[in-house]
């Protein structure tokens, strides 16, 4: 089921901003293809197969204010056709590879992955963390929510999603690269005792140990790792089209780093790379970051 032993990716864009509150993060499955991924993997020796686009109903009803779970039914609704495809495609022997959209397609995107992956470890790069549930969250935008869902926290529309017994454990999630959590996700986080490795690990000790002691958690006992990309992970300086920018992220060669590593350790079974949006970005300048991410997570090396 690894990429790097079968060479077959199945690539599905998922063009879903309601998770969002800016609009434009629709638009990043086709401003990654149109950096040329397929090419850029084709070169390192894979076999693409181009699901296109999951479909989106774009044209639906407008929340009322205070809403604590917008747009929930069209996003429940693509996520369980996400899941689907996805486990279809693990189904096949081929490898997902996941590109967004909001990061609220992770939840179909992990439910997916969780038909055939019992123990599922998962890698979340992110400025956020996206524990949050209908009772903590702030704005209502679903794809701060993710996260938490996957874990079996959260709506029962959400939750049930691909089974209300898949769910990946909190001691098989590490989160890298975080530096805005609310109150409500600090508590939880505690709580569930997942490992978060905020920009001050990274400061203090560098991406290689943080790589390192996060690769032991999530291949300790696990049966292959999940890797769920949010561009705002970076430093807006280096991928500055994203809808909630945070400043002082990971670094262009950070980011390079961990995705070399993770290629090292041969555990990946699935991939998702989310939250670029080109209306927000200069000369494409993110979509290409993520492209070159995706290089590295498959192997690409400078010399």
């Amino acid at each position: 089921m690894n990429a790097v032993k079968n060479n077959k990716i199945s690539m599905i864009g998922v063009p879903l901003q309601h998770g969002a509150d800016r609009i434009g993060v629709d638009m990043g499955p086709s401003a990654i293809r149109g950096s040329n991924v397929q090419h850029r993997l084709e070169a390192l020796g894979y076999q693409i197969q181009d699901l296109g686009d999951i479909h989106v109903n774009k044209m639906i009803e407008a929340y009322a204010a205070g809403e604590k779970l917008k747009h929930l039914k069209e996003i429940r609704n693509v996520n369980s056709r996400l899941c689907q495809v996805i486990a279809d495609e693990i189904g096949k022997g081929q490898f997902p590879l996941v590109l967004g959209g909001d990061h609220s397609i992770a939840i179909g995107t992990i439910k997916g992955v969780l038909q055939h992956v019992n123990k599922l470890g998962v890698i979340w790069f992110d400025a956020h963390t996206d524990v949050n549930t209908e009772e903590t969250t702030f704005s209502g935008n679903i794809h701060g929510m993710s996260l938490a869902v996957a874990l079996g926290y959260g709506h029962q529309e959400l939750v049930s999603i691909g089974g209300i017994d898949k769910k990946i454990r909190s001691e098989n999630v590490v989160i890298i690269g975080a530096r805005s959590i609310d109150q409500g996700e600090r508590k939880f986080l505690k709580e569930k005792g997942i490992r978060v490795f905020t920009m001050h690990d990274i400061d203090r000790n560098g991406m290689k140990q943080v790589m390192e002691e996060a690769l032991e958690i999530v291949t300790n006992g696990t049966d292959g790792v999940h890797l769920s990309l949010d561009l705002d992970g970076m430093d807006p300086d280096d991928a500055p089209g994203v809808g909630t920018p945070v400043s002082g992220g990971m670094s262009y060669r950070e980011s390079h780093l961990a995705m070399e590593m993770l290629y090292e350790r041969d555990c990946l079974v699935s991939a998702e790379f989310v939250e670029v949006n080109p209306m927000l970005d200069q000369h494409n300048k993110t979509a290409r970051t993520a492209v070159e991410l995706i290089g590295s997570v498959f192997g690409e090396r400078i010399l």
